[in-house]
């Protein structure tokens, strides 16, 4: 079982950057899927990106591809989500998440992940 921690978080204006953190404690961070969601009030969880667990195939959700980068280093156990030219709309509470798996895969839907951390504000706004 994994014990997942997000942080870097905060308050920006629009065109600003943040970079997320999420750390990992437990044996099977380097045999997980990892991803990054997001939810706002009222608004179900959304899908912002994914690496496997090599970190050899990445997927981003359409609204932030060219603008985040998702990234992991397994020696420290921590997942990245670097944000970039930030909107108004990116205003919500993101989350790490993460999946053993036996294959190389990425995965895109909220249901597959197992271990959630608990979630750290990301506020856009002028």
């Amino acid at each position: 079982q994994l014990h997942l921690a997000e942080s870097g978080g905060g308050s920006v204006q629009p065109g600003n950057s943040l970079k997320l953190n999420c750390g990992g404690s437990g044996d099977s961070f380097r045999n997980s899927v990892m991803g990054w969601f997001r939810q706002s009030p009222g608004k179900e969880r959304e899908f912002v990106a994914t690496i496997s667990k090599f970190g050899g195939i990445v997927y981003y959700a359409p609204a932030v591809q060219g603008r985040f980068v998702i990234s992991r280093d397994d020696f420290k156990k921590i997942l990245y989500l670097q944000m970039n030219n930030l909107k108004e709309e990116d205003t919500a509470v993101y989350y790490c998440a993460a999946r053993p798996v036996v294959s190389d895969q990425i995965s895109l839907r909220a249901s597959d992940y197992d271990d959630w951390g608990l979630g750290t504000q990301v506020t856009v706004s002028s």
